[in-house]
């Protein structure tokens, strides 16, 4: 069984995205275990402080090293892990890859960052790997670290009721995926590709080969070149 341990100073913010659907499913199962851990339980001080000011004047404030720390010495203490990733804006970006790579792992960390961000240190001596879910910057890293876990765990055998469905997900096999219709076959006027309705499966097959290639050339044409 698959171990993500999470941790955050905001756990509130995981709590629906990882009890439903596919990943609710794969912890109900046994497939996974996702475990989010509060920072503050090795907060400093009387008020479990966490971050600090950022020594060089910079505006807003710094998650301090010394919860993260402790936090991953204490888990690491329980089992060894693959790897410890931290959710940053400049991290490599995030793949379907990537994620394949990591559904076959056994031991992750996730560190969400928060505020102006973590003390360097963190990411120079404690983390193992960064990544990123885009070009942009979000309030912290616990909606990230949710869809990194989601796309993990969706991968996980069993997780799927249909395992062959994640074969045919988007970036797969470098493409976007076809276009999927389902009932009705028309619809105000609008009809489902009739090869849909042949019955061939060959014909089928091809015809979602074209549009796979077709729309990746004309929304996402980086993805050819690459």
């Amino acid at each position: 069984m698959m171990r993500i341990d999470i941790l955050t100073v905001v756990p509130e913010l995981l709590e629906s995205p990882l009890s439903h659907s596919i990943v609710g499913r794969a912890i109900k199962k046994g497939l996974v275990d996702i475990q989010v851990h509060h920072l503050r339980k090795y907060g400093i001080g009387p008020r479990k402080n966490v971050d600090d000011y950022s020594y060089g004047g910079d505006a807003g404030m710094v998650m301090r090293i010394e919860p993260v720390y402790e936090m991953i010495r204490e888990l690491s203490a329980e089992r060894s892990y693959d790897e410890i990733i931290y959710l940053s804006p400049d991290g490599e970006r995030l793949t379907q890859a990537i994620s394949n790579e990591l559904s076959l792992k056994q031991n992750l960390i996730l560190l969400c960052g928060h505020y102006k961000g973590i003390d360097h240190r963190i990411r120079e001596h404690l983390v193992t790997r960064e990544i990123s879910v885009g070009d942009y910057v979000v309030s912290g890293g616990e909606i990230p670290a949710a869809l990194l876990a989601d796309s993990i765990v969706r991968l996980i055998p069993g997780a799927l009721t249909d395992e062959t469905s994640a074969l045919s997900d988007s970036f797969q096999d470098g493409l976007l995926s076809a276009p999927v219709y389902t009932r009705p076959a028309e619809f105000n006027g609008w009809k489902v590709p009739d090869v849909l309705l042949s019955g061939n499966p060959k014909l089928i097959q091809a015809w979602q080969d074209e549009q796979a290639l077709e729309r990746t050339k004309r929304l996402r044409p980086e993805l050819i070149n690459k």
